[in-house]
C-alpha cells in the first residue's frame, strides 16, 4: 500500500465530500479507490462513525474503529464547523477547483447553510452536485416522503427487498449487509462520474440525485416485471429461486453450499455428479419450466447428496463442473486462495496499532489504471492545514481559525 504509481483512472478529479455514516462515504471511497482526490469535510467532532468501532484490542489511541476504516480509506480529512459563516466560506472556496461536491444531509440543510445546489452552481457552473437521500431530492421529483429521514433498514423495507427475502412466504427479512446504503452509494458514484465526464465536455455541471429507496427498487427489478406481466405479488422464497431449479442453497455436512444447475447445459452434469444420471434424461424434468414444477423432488435428490459431504469435499467434487459455491463465513474468505489472488483482503496501517490490520479490497479491476488502497483512513482534520494553506491562508490565520473552533 503506497502513494506510488500507477495512478488511478480518476487521477486529477477532485471531490469535496460532505457525507457521513455509510452511503456517502462508501460512494466517495469507490471514487477514491480509482484515484480521485477526496477531501472529506467533517464536523469538528468528526464523522459519527469514527466512534462506532469495533476497535482492535491493541488499539490504545482509538481515533477511529473498523467501521470508519472500512469506508474512508484513500481520503483526506479537513474538519470545519459549517454552522459558522467562516467555515461555510472555506467550503465554498474548496469547491472552486473541485469537479464535484457530494452530501447526504436531509433535504434543505445545505440550502439553509448557503451551500445548496443553486448557490454553488451559480458560482461554479461546471461543478457537479450530488446527493444521496432516503426518498430523493425535490429537484428531481418531489416525493410525499421527501423530508423523511431514512437508514438502511428503511430503504430495504420501502424499496421491496425485505418482502422477497426470508425463510418462508410469511417472514420478510433484512438483507445482511447494508445494501440500503451501499446500493445507492454505488449508483451515486456512477452518476457522479457520468456527470463529471459530461461537464468536462460541455463545461456545464448538474444535479445528481439518488434516492435510497429508489436504488433498492432498481435492485429488485424482478418484482416489477413479475407483477406487471402476471399480476402476482412475489413473496420470500427462502433459499431457492421462484423461477429456476436447482438454483439455491443446499445442506452440507458442516454447513451449506449453493448450486445453480438449472440450465440445460448443467442439469445433466449435476445429475451425473450426484449419482442420479437418470434424472438428467427424465422427460418430466426436461425443461427449465419442468424442473421448476418438480422443484421439491429435485431439491430432495440434491440435498441427499450434499448433506453427506463437507463443504470442502463438495467444492472438490462439484467446483468447476457446475455453478457451485460453499456458503463462506469470513474465516473461509480469509483463507481462500481466490481472495488472496484477487487482492480482496488488504493490509493497512491503523493509528494506535504497531501492526497492520485488514479491510476489504477493491473489486473493480483495471489493467492500466488499477484501483487500489493507497493509504489508510485519515485522522480527524489530518489534512486541514494542507488544504487551508492551498487556499492561501497563512499559518497565523489557520491558528486563529483553530483557536476560534472554526476548524480542527
Amino acid at each position: 500500500m503506497s502513494d506510488e504509481a500507477p495512478l488511478g483512472a480518476l487521477d486529477g478529479v477532485r471531490i469535496v465530500d460532505l457525507t457521513q455514516m455509510l452511503a456517502g462515504p462508501f460512494c466517495t471511497q469507490l471514487l477514491a479507490d480509482q484515484g480521485a482526490e477526496i477531501i472529506k469535510v467533517e464536523p469538528l467532532d468528526g464523522d459519527h462513525t469514527r466512534i462506532v468501532g469495533p476497535y482492535h484490542d491493541d488499539d490504545k489511541l482509538r481515533a477511529f474503529g473498523g467501521y470508519f476504516a472500512s469506508v474512508n480509506r484513500n481520503k483526506r480529512s479537513i474538519a470545519i464547523d459549517l454552522k459558522r459563516p467562516e467555515g461555510r466560506d472555506l467550503v465554498m472556496r474548496l469547491c472552486k477547483d473541485a469537479d464535484a461536491v457530494v452530501e447526504n444531509y436531509r433535504g434543505g440543510v445545505m440550502d439553509r447553510l448557503g451551500l445548496g445546489y443553486e448557490a454553488l452552481h451559480e458560482r461554479y457552473p461546471k461543478l457537479v452536485y450530488a446527493t444521496i437521500r432516503g426518498f430523493g431530492d425535490w429537484r428531481t421529483g418531489r416525493s410525499p416522503y421527501t423530508d423523511w429521514p431514512a437508514y438502511d433498514v428503511v430503504a430495504q423495507a420501502f424499496g421491496g427487498v425485505m418482502a422477497i427475502t426470508g425463510p418462508d412466504k410469511t417472514t420478510p427479512m433484512k438483507v445482511g449487509p447494508g445494501i440500503g446504503d451501499l446500493m445507492p452509494a454505488t449508483m451515486c458514484a456512477f452518476g457522479m462520474v457520468s456527470a463529471i465526464f459530461r461537464a468536462h465536455k460541455t463545461g456545464c455541471g448538474q444535479f445528481v440525485d439518488v434516492g435510497m429507496v429508489d436504488a433498492i427498487l432498481s435492485l429488485c427489478e424482478r418484482i416489477v416485471h413479475q407483477h406487471a406481466y402476471t399480476g402476482g405479488v412475489p413473496t420470500p422464497e427462502g433459499n431457492h429461486h421462484p423461477l429456476l431449479c436447482p438454483f439455491g442453497m443446499f445442506p452440507a455436512k458442516d454447513g451449506f453450499v449453493t448450486i445453480a444447475a438449472h440450465a440445460d447445459t448443467h442439469w445433466p452434469s449435476l445429475c451425473r455428479l450426484i449419482g442420479r444420471p437418470e434424472l438428467g434424461t427424465d422427460p418430466r424434468l426436461a425443461t427449465v419450466q419442468d424442473r421448476r414444477a418438480n422443484q421439491d423432488e429435485i431439491i430432495t435428490a440434491v440435498s441427499a447428496f450434499t448433506s453427506r459431504r463437507t463443504k470442502k469435499e463438495l467444492l472438490a467434487h462439484l467446483g468447476g463442473q457446475v455453478p457451485f459455491a460453499p456458503v463462506n463465513d469470513v474465516r473461509d474468505i480469509f483463507s481462500d486462495p481466490h481472495f488472496a489472488a484477487r487482492d480482496m483482503i488488504v493490509s493497512v496501517p491503523h493509528p494506535g496499532l504497531n501492526h497492520e490490520t485488514r479491510v476489504a479490497g477493491v473489486a473493480i479491476k483495471m489493467t492500466e489504471t488499477p484501483g487500489r488502497v493507497r493509504h489508510r483512513a485519515p485522522l480527524l482534520g489530518e489534512h486541514t492545514d494542507r488544504y487551508l494553506t492551498e487556499l492561501g491562508l497563512e499559518a497565523a490565520e489557520i491558528a486563529h481559525l483553530r483557536a476560534e473552533k472554526i476548524v480542527a
